[in-house]
């Protein structure tokens, strides 16, 4: 028998316990596990295992190598295998503590598939009203008493927005003080993401749909990531930003404080003249930037080593294709309210390689002050 496991995830705590509970209490043999990451400070997670009619299992776990996220990997995967063993359970849901992203997880269960397990969703529970303070909250993880780790440097923001754009489903709790805006940035940040009412009847069947956990990760890799298009609606705008010219590194370093607080969120890809060959992932929340390579452009690799990467991303370098830079390309996507487009587009544009510049071809590019070493650890 295999047993059906339903993710649910997110930083409101609140939403992600009420949206638990209604799965609870409709799905029949239903069992939520829950690992609560606070107690890492005494060196320990504590496990929860309920039901619809209260607590019925509680246990401990020891953190692996001082992390309390680890031990959850470690603990998860038995304890949903001791459920489909017993053949009670009807579906099991497994309640993510609140700054745990839903992504790493899914693989780990996804990866067990053959102890009959199998994932059958994945989503994050969401306040409208809460959307906006906590995408543009840059305090730290560890600051909040939220880390996974001693090592944990994540802030509120970025992991809110991961938390936000990985699942196919955001179940939305009824909120009063939610308003056009607010939905308007919940569309435009995830328009492919299926919104559901916590306290409608597709909530159920969202549990069970299924869920790919390849595609899941192709949609967020930054080579293919499916990025939100061009969009505008009640005070909330999308900005696209394409160009083939290459970046002037030391220009575009000293502009990274002003792009990264134009927009409430901003992510995509971009490669600079002095890196022609390295494609770079840009992801800023919170007035926070994160930037790191992603392997290789494709117009980069032998023709041989083409075989080994995925038909996805091969679709995705297609479709961004130049005669003469192959997939490199400049593709960041700007997302906030009372967002200046024109000046983004001004900044953005003073950034590339000047005329001259770029005439002056790959040898002289790759001479260019190497600006972004220090951020990228080189």
């Amino acid at each position: 028998m295999t047993l059906p496991v339903a993710l649910v995830g997110g930083l409101h705590s609140d939403a992600r316990r009420a949206t638990v509970e209604r799965l609870l209490a409709a799905v029949p043999g239903s069992v939520a596990l829950h690992h609560d990451l606070s107690t890492a400070g005494r060196g320990t997670v504590l496990r929860t295992v309920r039901d619809a009619r209260g607590v019925r299992d509680t246990g401990e776990t020891p953190l692996v190598n001082d992390c309390a996220c680890c031990a959850l990997r470690e603990d998860l995967v038995p304890e949903l295998a001791r459920l489909a063993t017993d053949g009670a359970t009807g579906l099991a849901i497994v309640e993510l503590w609140d700054s745990v992203e839903p992504k790493a997880m899914a693989e780990v269960i996804a990866a067990h598939g053959g102890e009959g397990l199998a994932l059958t969703s994945v989503m994050t529970a969401v306040d409208p009203a809460l959307l906006l303070p906590y995408l543009a909250n840059g305090d730290d993880l560890a600051d909040a008493g939220l880390a996974a780790a001693a090592t944990d440097r994540r802030t509120i923001a970025d992991t809110w927005a991961r938390q936000l754009e990985y699942p196919p489903v955001l179940a939305l709790v009824d909120s009063d003080d939610a308003d056009d805006e607010d939905r308007a940035l919940l569309t435009q940040l995830h328009p492919t993401a299926r919104r559901i009412a916590v306290d409608g009847e597709e909530l159920v069947a969202a549990a069970v749909a299924g869920f790919d956990v390849e595609a899941a990760a192709a949609a967020q890799h930054p080579a293919c990531a499916l990025l939100p298009q061009e969009a505008d609606d009640c005070g909330v705008a999308t900005y696209v930003w394409h160009h083939c010219r290459p970046f002037h590194p030391e220009r575009l370093y000293q502009a990274l404080e002003d792009l990264t607080c134009a927009a409430a969120r901003s992510r995509g890809r971009f490669w600079l003249a002095d890196r022609p060959d390295t494609l770079l992932a840009w992801d800023a929340a919170g007035g926070a930037l994160c930037v790191e390579s992603a392997g290789p452009w494709l117009a980069s690799l032998p023709d041989a080593a083409w075989e080994m990467v995925p038909p996805v991303r091969r679709a995705a370098a297609a479709l961004d294709w130049h005669p003469e830079h192959g997939d490199r390309c400049q593709h960041l996507v700007f997302t906030s309210p009372g967002l200046d487009r024109d000046g983004l587009e001004q900044l953005l544009e003073s950034c590339l390689l000047t005329d001259a510049e770029y005439a002056a071809g790959r040898e002289a590019w790759k001479r260019l002050p190497p600006a972004f070493d220090s951020l990228l650890e080189v």
